[in-house]
């Protein structure tokens, strides 16, 4: 800017000496000769021409070579942030730099020189804005999450209010204003607020800790603590989950973040282990059976895959066998479907071999006395 009015002061002197040789331009009007206006209307023309020009040709031309060459749509971005740029902004521009040629009140100065900063201020900020826009919506487009995009786009216009700070603090700064006492209080207001709402403020980070780190998603069945259900919604402040019952049940996220957290959805596989018992009746032979028997009825189930099979122990009132195996699905209804049609079928083979289940009785034993 500097180098502007150097360069602005040069050619006005010429012009100045041009004009010195006629008399008429030195009649003075409002604290100004006839010639310096006129020397301020040559190089306000001069500049507006050049700023014109410059946006007419360079910036047009430059907006075809990015539109030409790019392929990853960053070049519209930028197109964008130059069409930010108004005509109105080289009017400014081509006056404020025009006006050093006259001999104005510095009251007057200062006023221009605050509303070229506040104005410069203002096309940085929407600059960086387009430029967040762009980043934020590259990300949604790889992030399908909702809660996530509901996180990013909350930071994103944090952001934009942040850049709106700083950028109101920088153009007091260069107005000479005294910002270091405003930024100490904002700073103590800051800490008050930040204590007030202490609890807010933790619900808040929660939650992003939880979009981004991604415990659980929407959808997803949980426990967390006393708590268990389905993830209905992520919330900036609490999460809902829809109980078994089918109430609706609502956590506060800096709860959850400190909770320990079961996650069913994520779950690949279940071990599943149960138990059969048979009566006391049944012949060693046919014991010796029922291990193949179950084994072969679990491999034809395409969910569940084999762990083993065993006799387990002689119970109160049962032979029992002990069965492990997988289900491969986290689904808990692939679960029950395959449990139910796997026992259909245990039952089916135990009822064809004469086998007897056991369920529990009580025999007693009645020892007769000789002679009653």
């Amino acid at each position: 800017m500097e180098l502007n009015l150097e360069i602005t002061a040069s050619i006005a002197q010429q012009l100045s000496s041009i004009l010195g040789e006629y008399p008429f331009f030195d009649i003075a009007l409002v604290g100004n000769t006839i010639g310096e206006y006129i020397i301020f209307l040559i190089l306000f023309l001069l500049l507006f021409s050049i700023l014109r020009v410059f946006r007419m040709v360079v910036l047009n031309r430059i907006k075809n070579i990015i539109k030409k060459i790019d392929k990853k749509q960053i070049g519209e971005t930028f197109v964008s942030i130059i069409d930010t740029i108004r005509p109105s902004f080289y009017y400014f521009l081509a006056f404020y730099i025009s006006i050093h040629a006259l001999n104005v009140h510095n009251l007057i100065l200062k006023i221009l020189t605050g509303i070229l900063i506040a104005w410069l201020g203002y096309q940085a900020v929407r600059a960086i804005q387009i430029l967040i826009d762009y980043a934020i919506e590259k990300y949604l487009i790889k992030e399908k999450d909702q809660g996530t995009q509901h996180a990013i786009l909350t930071i994103g216009k944090i952001a934009k209010w942040a850049l709106w700070i700083f950028a109101a603090i920088f153009v007091f700064a260069n107005l000479g204003v005294n910002v270091t006492s405003a930024i100490a209080g904002l700073g103590i207001g800051g800490i008050a607020i930040a204590l007030a709402l202490q609890n807010i403020l933790n619900d808040l980070f929660s939650s992003f800790a939880i979009y981004f780190d991604k415990p659980f998603i929407v959808g997803d069945f949980i426990i967390a603590g006393e708590h268990m259900g389905i993830v209905e919604k992520i919330g900036i402040k609490t999460t809902r989950l829809r109980a078994l019952q089918g109430e609706e049940i609502v956590i506060s996220n800096r709860e959850l973040t400190s909770a320990r957290i079961q996650n069913f959805k994520k779950m690949t596989k279940r071990r599943i282990v149960f138990k059969i018992g048979v009566t006391y009746e049944t012949s060693l032979e046919k014991l010796k059976k029922i291990p193949s028997f179950i084994e072969e009825i679990i491999k034809e189930e395409k969910l569940a895959e084999l762990d083993r099979v065993h006799f387990a122990e002689f119970g109160d009132f049962s032979l029992n066998f002990e069965i492990v195996y997988y289900i491969l699905s986290g689904v808990y209804k692939d679960y029950m479907d395959t449990q139910q049609n796997m026992l259909f079928k245990i039952k089916e083979k135990f009822e064809s071999e004469n086998i007897s289940m056991a369920f529990p009785t009580q025999t007693i034993y009645l020892e007769k006395e000789n002679g009653n």
